[in-house]
């Protein structure tokens, strides 16, 4: 497992430093370098695009984002950076168009978003972008297969789980992910304390951050029972 002992070394911007979608909107470029300039850490979401090139974008749907119709998978990433987002000067960017933005100067958390039939390549396509990104960055998702992909597709970058829940289902389905070497887990903050996350802080001194963080009551119950946040709407 990957040494990850920077992922809680600052506070995570939830899809970069927006201001909750008034002037400057999630997941995009202007968010990201915001993000720098406090010098926090940053949480990004991805999907491909019709021709399989990674975008970041967190809904399945562009209509809350981008006021038009249809889906992030049935267009292209030519088509995707041309919209513009809410009614700012920013467009949906690429994953590399992220990348050269930051160039290492903050780490990244990037999720990668589930899309039944249009995620076959997704680990494979990011796996490639970050051959040459030499910043720090992290993966995870809440798919299943997905992190099962990340173990074989991208061994040597840090993977984790992002989960959710306190029943007994969800705490026997997060412990089985163990199995294929996890480094770190988000968790919904609203969800613990849970024994999955005790677990793996106390017995596999594993890293957990949460999500998401939008007010003080939330601050609290993660530092007593994880170890960083992913935080958005205040300033930490």
């Amino acid at each position: 497992m990957s040494n990850v002992e920077w992922l809680t070394a600052r506070p995570i911007a939830h899809r970069g430093l927006h201001d909750l979608n008034r002037t400057r909107w999630e997941n995009t470029l202007s968010a990201f370098q915001a993000a720098v300039d406090a010098g926090h850490s940053i949480e990004c979401d991805v999907h491909l695009s019709s021709d399989g090139v990674p975008m970041v974008f967190h809904d399945h749907a562009l209509r809350r984002l981008t006021g038009q119709d249809g889906t992030i998978a049935a267009k292209t990433a030519a088509e995707l950076g041309a919209l513009k987002v809410g009614e700012t000067d920013d467009h949906v960017p690429t994953l590399q168009e992220m990348l050269r933005l930051v160039g290492g100067r903050a780490a990244l958390v990037i999720e990668l978003k589930a899309s039944e039939g249009h995620d076959a390549a997704l680990v494979e396509r990011v796996a490639e972008a970050l051959k040459s990104y030499s910043g720090r960055v992290a993966l995870m998702s809440f798919e299943h297969r997905l992190v099962r992909q990340l173990a074989e597709l991208a061994p040597d970058l840090p993977r984790g789980l992002t989960a959710e829940g306190r029943s007994a289902a969800s705490m026997e389905a997060h412990f089985s992910m163990l199995a294929h070497e996890i480094s770190f887990v988000s968790y919904a903050v609203s969800d613990l304390p849970n024994p999955f996350v005790s677990f793996v802080r106390e017995r596999l001194s594993m890293p957990v951050i949460t999500w998401t963080v939008r007010d003080r009551e939330a601050v609290t119950r993660t530092f007593a029972y994880a170890d960083q946040m992913t935080y958005e709407g205040f300033s930490p």
